[in-house]
């Protein structure tokens, strides 16, 4: 018995092991002194919360308005799809008449641009537009979607209130035209601008020479397709 006294011994804790313990206790002391705002310690919850509502504002600093192509006459559904993802939207309408096969007539609300709307999104986030029903891309080139200015969505807006739209045939300058009304009617040429106003360029093959006519933009339709630069690539 006295030699098995002999040999207990008392061995201190290494100095390893209690850095081992407070390696442990690390993501206490860090998530007590998290401070918010205002300078108060924050819970685990609470910097979740913290960092959602930062990622959210830092979304809403990199959106900007894009045109969304869709399916012929899916404009209002993937307009309804946009609200309910919360994804802010813009779908211009005009009113026309249209006259049923039985005769009745009835006032309709109609896309102004078919087949396109608007919404303002981060591009980083396109694809929640892009995957609903009816959408099939965002307008733009392969370097990435063509955003559109607030202004000019904010004009349009105002404008569509106090005036009336319809659509028209998009007329690009450099676009073959047909004059379709007036003393010119049938005459075909190229659309030009010049001073604020439309012109269409007459060209005679024979002798090489060409002579312009002011026109207003409802005398003339489209009988080309726009010049290959305009035409923008779709995602």
């Amino acid at each position: 018995m006295r030699r098995g006294w002999q040999s207990l011994c008392i061995v201190p804790m290494p100095r390893t092991d209690r850095f081992h313990l407070r390696g442990s206790m690390k993501p206490l002391i860090d998530e007590a002194t998290h401070l918010s705002e205002h300078g108060e310690a924050l819970p685990h919850s609470s910097r979740i919360e913290e960092d959602n509502r930062g990622s959210v504002r830092s979304e809403a600093s990199l959106a900007h308005w894009y045109a969304l192509h869709t399916y012929p006459r899916h404009e209002k559904r993937v307009y309804e799809d946009l609200g309910l993802r919360a994804i802010e939207c813009f779908l211009p309408l005009y009113e026309t008449v249209h006259r049923w096969k039985n005769g009745c007539k009835v006032r309709v609300e109609l896309p102004l641009f078919p087949g396109y709307l608007f919404l303002r999104i981060d591009p980083r986030q396109r694809f929640k537009a892009l995957n609903l029903p009816g959408a099939v891309s965002i307008v733009g080139s392969v370097s990435g979607p063509w955003p559109l200015l607030d202004a000019e969505i904010v004009s349009l807006r105002s404008r569509l209130q106090s005036h009336k739209f319809e659509p028209h045939p998009y007329l690009a300058v450099g676009q073959k035209v047909r004059i379709k009304s007036g003393p010119l009617a049938d005459l075909t040429g190229f659309l030009v601008r010049q001073s604020g106003g439309l012109r269409v360029v007459l060209s005679v093959e024979l002798i090489r020479q060409a002579a312009a006519v002011e026109v207003d933009a409802d005398d003339v339709e489209p009988i080309g397709p726009a010049p290959p630069d305009l035409m923008p690539d779709r995602l």
